[in-house]
């Protein structure tokens, strides 16, 4: 036993490979509610666009910063979270992400405005950005290479987990308290992950970890702030062609560009754009960022598609996203036996396709769409997701050196956010756009202050109907015959871009190898180099 068969045998020690299991359970817990919270969010958003005081009267653009800021700060965030945990170790980051999300949750939780949420969330935004990344990197730590696709699929299945109690928790909260609590409620969980993570989880770091990039770091935040700005500012005023939005988008764009060129030039960069030369690589993260582009996208519109035009509550619109999780619960931790039968190229490219045709079905919902057909949109939509983010996730994990984890992860869940972000900014602009065209004209007796308010969103308009008492009546069906050409609309836009994934996927990712073994993923990545 003490003479290793090679210099890939049991890389992990003793202690810690005996309480693996122990230590992925006290990971996933500290995912789940980095997860968990934006898919509350997702159920509340109706009811924080409420007046007060049973809301904080947020519009639609208010709304997408409330999500936004959140994952601005934290994609921004993640490339130096995941070097900062590579260098001063893990679990170091992990424990301080904790307790900074904690905090901003326990704030958010008593916001008396839509501004001060919104900055609120942007604290949980920087706690977050230091736990995500964190989580894979000591996975990939204390798990031997043969277990990792094993251990990931559970740690996928793990985000299907939170997507699936997100809502329901949100809504049950909602029904008995005020909206704060979909806040407050990540408190206790996240002082039970601390105390589980002090005693169970080994920390690591990088041996030769790389310098901090701190010009990096603000060029990317600046850069990725402008361009959604400039977005959602373009929603919010129906034109994208005002001097003010193109030239907020066109700074953002610029700003990347400097930032792409200064980390090329970097000895010590945020991002090593080399790791982009790897195709394989390139096509995984390019899939996470298309699929969650458009399921943030979508998540966003059906929620005012559930509460606002078929008038479920917020606990039913949790209950009615639980198909979602379902599938992702159940096939993501068995994405990688699809992935042994058919390969990388296969599996994906299949999820990708079934995402897209799932995103299109939106298009054929109306106000009295029988409700089991978008059950089976939503379960069919979580099966997708699932070969889609496990196979990829394996990938990008090992496409890279073990002591590189830091980075990768943050990588991957970098690009996760940012098409997050953009996806919820351009289809949730899509959406306000033309809703906008569709309602204006049935607004035209209203006064011109309020015509412009009553025109942001659904519930700007039923807000507004709600206040002429009888006489606003008449308002309703219109509103919800815009806002589903809207949604219809939204969708298509969400299924292309899911399209372009399964294209870019199916002509990058590797095929299945000629003899499917133990080791498998390394003789793909090995294939896809050469």
């Amino acid at each position: 036993m003490t003479t290793p068969a090679g210099p890939t045998e049991r890389r992990v020690p003793e202690a810690v490979h005996r309480r693996r299991w122990a230590i992925l359970g006290v990971l996933m817990l500290s995912l789940l509610i980095v997860v968990l919270d934006n898919s509350i969010l997702n159920v509340a958003i109706k009811t924080i666009s409420t007046p007060a005081p049973t809301g904080l009267g947020a519009t639609q653009s208010e709304l997408e910063w409330a999500i936004n800021s959140y994952t601005l700060v934290f994609a921004g965030l993640l490339f130096t979270a995941g070097l900062l945990g590579d260098r001063l170790g893990r679990k170091k980051m992990l424990l301080a992400g904790l307790a900074v999300f904690g905090i901003g949750s326990a704030l958010a939780a008593e916001s008396g405005s839509p501004v001060q949420l919104i900055a609120f969330r942007a604290v949980m935004g920087l706690g977050a950005a230091f736990v995500m990344p964190a989580t894979l990197a000591v996975l990939m730590n204390v798990f031997e290479r043969d277990e990792q696709p094993k251990a990931i699929g559970i740690w996928a299945g793990g985000v299907g987990i939170a997507i699936a109690i997100g809502p329901i928790t949100g809504g049950v909260l909602l029904d008995h308290f005020w909206w704060g609590s979909v806040f407050l409620i990540n408190v206790p969980i996240v002082i039970i992950a601390l105390g589980l993570m002090v005693w169970l989880v080994p920390d690591s770091r990088d041996p030769n970890p790389g310098r901090v990039d701190p010009i990096g770091v603000v060029l990317s935040v600046i850069g990725l702030v402008l361009l959604v700005y400039g977005i959602i500012k373009g929603g919010q005023l129906a034109d994208f062609t005002e001097p003010q939005v193109l030239a907020t988008i066109a700074a953002g764009l610029a700003v990347l560009a400097v930032f792409v060129v200064f980390e090329k030039r970097s000895d010590h960069p945020s991002v090593d754009v080399t790791y982009f030369k790897n195709k394989v690589f390139s096509a995984a993260i390019a899939a996470i960022a298309l699929v969650f582009f458009a399921l943030m996208g979508v998540t966003f519109f059906s929620v005012f598609y559930t509460q606002s035009v078929r008038g479920y509550s917020p606990l039913q619109t949790g209950l009615l996203m639980l198909p979602l999780a379902a599938a992702q619960m159940v096939f993501a931790p068995r994405a990688r036996l699809v992935v042994d039968r058919f390969g990388n190229k296969a599996t994906t490219t299949a999820g990708l396709v079934v995402l897209a045709a799932m995103l299109a079905a939106f298009a054929t919902l109306d106000a009295d769409t029988p409700i089991w057909l978008l059950e089976v949109v939503f379960f069919l939509m979580g099966a997708g997701m699932a070969h889609v983010m496990t196979p990829t996730s394996v990938v990008i994990m090992q496409a890279l050196p073990r002591e590189k984890a830091g980075s990768a992860s943050a990588l991957s869940n970098t690009f996760r956010q940012v098409g997050g972000a953009l996806g919820i900014a351009i289809l949730g602009s899509v959406l306000s756009t033309t809703y906008r065209d569709g309602i204006e004209d049935k607004l035209s007796q209203l006064p011109p202050a309020v015509r412009h308010t009553a025109g942001e969103s659904i519930e700007a308009t039923l807000g507004v109907a709600a206040k002429l008492g009888p006489d606003g009546k008449a308002l309703i069906a219109p509103a919800n015959d815009a806002f589903l050409h809207a949604m219809h609309l939204t969708a298509l836009c969400g299924a292309g871009v899911a399209v372009i994934g399964a294209v870019i996927v199916a002509l990058f990712l590797p095929g299945r190898p000629p003899a499917p073994q133990e080791g498998q993923e390394e003789a793909e990545l090995v294939t896809a180099d050469h």
